[in-house]
């Protein structure tokens, strides 16, 4: 793709005693801030990664926590050293695996205690002497006066080091390390010559069974000592042992030597680490490394061109836009070969990667829908990874990593994402063994599937009984129940949508009676979803802003948000809360709602609040859209006015919650560019308020679409007129069709709602 350059006019500079016009051409990346999220609770991670990378070499600030799941937090003021796997705005923890750090002078490694959240050789460091963009990243360490600079390739990183002049430089390979203390179950390390070193683990944390086998080429010789102790701590109250498996390398400098190091992992074996490496990485030029990554992104980016003179919302936009495509990540080697969920070793195509963090819960909202547009190849890929899963363990997973079923969070989310893709022309796979798989997600039926009995009662819990054989989840039998069966009878819809897309008659009638479960949940005495006993009783006491995290009948949120989760059958949603008047009533109350949550453990993803909806966790994400549906569209392009504005900033506390793998910032950027799909499964797109003058989408088969916004103003966010290739629409909806052919749509805006 032809790149298009961004031309900012910058204004006067000083030139002697001169001044002068002057332009800057800018590319997309430089409209990137990867430091946004990484403050606050974002959880995001400022260091390179190419787009959709395996690879994600990044400096490590803190160890222990919920706001050390990236491992980097902006708050922090010392680096640990730079890790090569992390995962972005998570609200779990793992990964931060293989870490490097430059040293000068003795090297010390000693063991710090239980909880600290600092390594005995980490160095301060100041945010006046970091930089991050898109393929790049750099800070100098203050104890160790060093420059580190690091990039990235697909499965590859390459770092470079400036060093004082020293009789003692070197660097620290440490291979216990870890993000949340991870257990090490097999550990092996050894150096290959005087400038490779080369490693194995094997570790038991959030994923259960992640391997990691890692490569280092170094572009100066060392003298190499290999740390192998085992010493007595006491961690969490107890005494036990901690194996320490760390590299020593040290070599002469003089003043301003350049150190290069290139690193390469793989889930398969150290051969496959070292074969990414040569495969990508087969010189020593960090900046045309750097700028082959760096062209990578500006390809990424320009899908999306945004034009308006708010400078500062095109970088949020282009932040965001970043951040989607941080994950899934790459997962198979450049030989084609990857860990399957059963633990084998397999071997796919060019053309047929395999990937790997799914955080589905979150991702089927916004992420997918936004790359069934921009990169509907890449959506499909991510697809046929999902069903290849599948096939290697039993069961479509719910949150895979590293190759790993974690069965974290509620639902069985990947069906969306297989639903959307084949409503929108997905064909690669035969619509009837997609049904299969999505069936057999849905089905209490623990057997055949390849995993732990952990993770079987995980995938599939008790639950998926009760739903199918008597409408609903009883409260008693399992916590979250109320937000379990919601998401179940989407869920189902969905699989409903897809058996009768294929003509399975029977399937189609059996499922969409179980989609009508949300029923059950409503009480219209309270007009909220509530759990219910076996008998059918209503759980009492009840309070619609309750939250016992993880603990009580929703998920991650309270009556209040989880009342409007029937993104399927929202008009059977208005009919079950009384009708169109009374449920707009009820959308108002949600906004002007006192912004207080009570409860023995108030959920931290309950943030973002705006009365009590919750903008920072995903259960909210679709419901500003339901006012278009009652017509009262005006309230719906007031309110994500609002959200754009109040939610989102261009800096490291510029996300209201967790980015949740992209999530977050894929909400951003369907919402700017002035539309959402409020029911992936269903190829319609709810309009909402475009913040900027003109969005082009430049699709993957050569057309364009264009957004364009008359008369826009953060004043006039009010959409007075809305034509789609010339024909006036007569409702706030157009159809993903629309889109894909190409073609423009045109609002016309104003300062005064439109009430009809």
């Amino acid at each position: 793709m032809k790149r298009t350059t961004l031309w900012i006019g910058l204004g006067l500079l000083l030139f002697s005693s001169c001044s002068n016009l002057t332009e800057t051409q800018l590319q997309y990346i430089d409209y990137v801030n990867p430091f946004v999220g990484t403050g606050g609770h974002g959880h995001t991670f400022p260091g390179p990664v190419a787009p959709h990378g395996m690879i994600q070499p990044s400096p490590d600030t803190r160890i222990y926590g919920w706001d050390a799941c990236s491992g980097y937090h902006y708050s922090d003021s010392t680096i640990n050293g730079f890790s090569h796997t992390h995962l972005s705005g998570t609200g779990c923890g793992d990964y931060g695996d293989v870490l490097l750090m430059p040293t000068v002078g003795k090297q010390n490694y000693r063991y710090l205690g239980d909880g600290c959240q600092q390594t005995a050789y980490a160095s301060p460091f100041s945010h006046y002497k970091e930089v991050a963009k898109p393929g790049y990243y750099s800070v100098e360490l203050d104890r160790y006066n060093v420059t580190a600079e690091l990039t990235a390739t697909p499965r590859a990183a390459l770092h470079r080091y400036r060093f004082p002049e020293s009789k003692e430089a070197g660097f620290i390979v440490d291979l216990d390390y870890s993000l949340q203390g991870q257990e090490n179950i097999d550990m092996k390390l050894a150096s290959l010559s005087d400038t490779e070193i080369v490693g194995w683990k094997k570790t038991k944390g959030w994923a259960e069974n992640q391997c990691i086998g890692f490569y280092m080429k170094f572009s100066k010789p060392f003298t190499c000592h290999i740390v192998d102790t085992v010493i007595d701590i006491v961690r969490d109250g107890k005494s036990c042992k901690l194996e320490q498996k760390k590299a020593l390398l040290q070599f002469p400098t003089a003043q301003n030597e350049e150190v290069l190091v290139k690193v390469g992992i793989s889930a398969v074996d150290i051969k496959g680490a070292q074969r990414n490496v040569e495969t990508e990485i087969p010189s020593w030029d960090f900046d045309s490394i750097m700028t082959a990554t760096q062209n990578k992104w500006n390809d990424y980016l320009e899908t999306i061109q945004v034009e308006g003179n708010n400078e500062t919302q095109k970088q949020i936009f282009y932040t965001a836009l970043y951040h989607t495509a941080i994950h899934p990540s790459l997962f198979s080697d450049a030989d084609g070969r990857y860990r399957g969920l059963d633990q084998m070793i397999h071997q796919t195509k060019s053309g047929k990667e395999i990937y790997t963090v799914y955080s589905l819960w979150d991702t089927f909202r916004a992420l997918h829908p936004l790359l069934t547009i921009i990169k509907p190849d890449l959506n499909e890929k991510l697809v046929m990874s999902l069903m290849q899963k599948y096939h290697e363990g039993g069961i479509l997973p719910m949150w895979e990593l590293a190759g790993n079923y974690t069965a974290t969070m509620i639902g069985y989310h990947a069906i969306p994402v297989i639903v959307d893709a084949y409503m929108k022309g997905f064909d690669k796979i035969d619509g009837k063994e997609l049904l299969e798989a999505c069936i057999r997600s849905s089905v209490y039926d623990t057997t055949g599937i390849i995993a732990s009995s952990r993770m079987v009662n995980g995938l599939v819990p008790i639950s998926k009984y009760y739903k199918n054989k008597i409408g609903y989840v009883p409260y008693e039998k399992e916590n979250e129940s109320v937000a379990k069966g919601l998401e179940y009878a989407y869920n189902d819809w969905c699989i409903a949508r897809l058996a009768e897309e294929i003509g399975d008659t029977a399937t189609y009638e059996k499922y969409k009676a179980l989609s009508k479960s949300y029923i059950n949940y409503y009480d219209s005495q309270t007009g909220f979803m509530r759990g219910k006993d076996l008998k059918g009783n209503w759980h009492v006491p009840f309070n619609p802003r309750y939250s016992d995290h993880r603990n009580d009948d929703y998920c991650e949120g309270t009556a209040w948000q989880w009342a409007w989760f029937v993104p399927h059958d929202i008009e059977g949603l208005i009919t079950l809360m009384g009708g169109q008047e009374k449920f707009i009533g009820r959308l108002d109350s949600l906004f002007i709602a006192e912004s207080k949550i009570e409860g023995p453990l108030v959920s931290s993803d309950i943030s973002g609040l705006i009365g009590q909806y919750a903008h920072g966790n995903e259960p909210s994400h679709h419901i500003v859209h339901l006012y278009n549906y009652v017509n009262q569209s005006w309230k719906t392009q007031q309110l994500i006015d609002t959200i754009l504005h109040t939610q989102y900033f261009n800096n490291p506390n510029g996300l209201s919650g967790n980015e949740d793998c992209g999530q977050m910032s894929a909400w951003y950027v369907l919402n700017a560019m002035g539309f959402y799909q409020v029911c992936p499964g269903s190829p319609i797109y709810s309009v909402g308020r475009p913040i900027f003058d003109k969005v082009t989408i430049n699709l993957p088969n050569g057309k364009v679409f264009e957004i364009i916004a008359n008369n826009n103003s953060r004043t006039n966010k009010y959409i007075q007129s809305i034509r789609l290739d010339n024909i006036l629409l007569e409702s706030p909806f157009f159809m993903h069709s629309d889109i894909m052919k190409g073609g423009k749509i045109v609002m016309e805006m104003g300062n005064t709602p439109v009430k009809q």
